[in-house]
C-alpha cells in the first residue's frame, strides 16, 4: 500500500492524470498501467506531450488524439513500457503496461492436454489466440 501512495504522489508531481476505463486509479496494485487486447484505453494528461515511445509495439500501440491525449491500444498479450516526454525531451511519465484478456468475460476450457480460452461477449467464441494449445 506504501508503494501505491509513493506511486501516485509521483504521478501527482508530474502532473499526469490518467482517465481509465472503469477503473478509479490509472495504476494496479503492481504498479502497472492495464489495457486489455483490441481495447483502447484514453490517458488524459495535464500538460502538453511532445513523444510519445512505446517499448514493444508488438504488445501495445499509442496514438497521440491531441496534446493532452493520448490513446493507448493494446494489441497482444504482454507487457512493455509507454514514455512521453514533453518538448524540451523531459519524461513526463515513464509507466509499465500491462495487456491481458478480459477475464471477465472469458470461459476456460480444459480437455486432457488441451486448453481453449472461449470470449463470452455476448456469445462465446474461441479465442483467437489460445485455440488449442498444450497445457505445460
Amino acid at each position: 500500500m506504501l508503494f501505491r501512495s509513493v506511486m501516485v504522489r509521483l504521478l501527482a508531481i508530474c502532473g499526469v492524470v490518467f482517465a481509465g476505463a472503469g477503473q478509479s486509479a490509472a495504476q494496479d496494485q503492481e504498479g502497472l498501467l492495464r489495457v486489455f487486447m483490441n481495447h483502447a484505453r484514453v490517458l488524459k494528461l495535464d500538460r502538453p506531450v511532445s513523444k510519445v515511445i512505446v517499448g514493444n509495439s508488438n504488445v501495445a500501440d499509442a496514438t497521440v488524439a491531441d496534446s493532452t491525449t493520448i490513446v493507448l491500444t493494446g494489441r497482444s498479450f504482454g507487457t512493455t513500457n509507454l514514455v512521453l516526454l514533453d518538448a524540451e525531451g523531459n519524461a513526463i511519465a515513464d509507466e509499465r503496461v500491462l495487456v491481458s484478456i478480459d477475464e471477465g468475460n472469458t470461459v476456460r476450457v480444459f480437455r486432457q492436454t488441451e486448453r481453449s480460452i472461449l470470449s463470452c461477449t455476448p456469445n462465446c467464441e474461441q479465442h483467437a489466440e489460445f485455440k488449442n494449445t498444450a497445457t505445460p
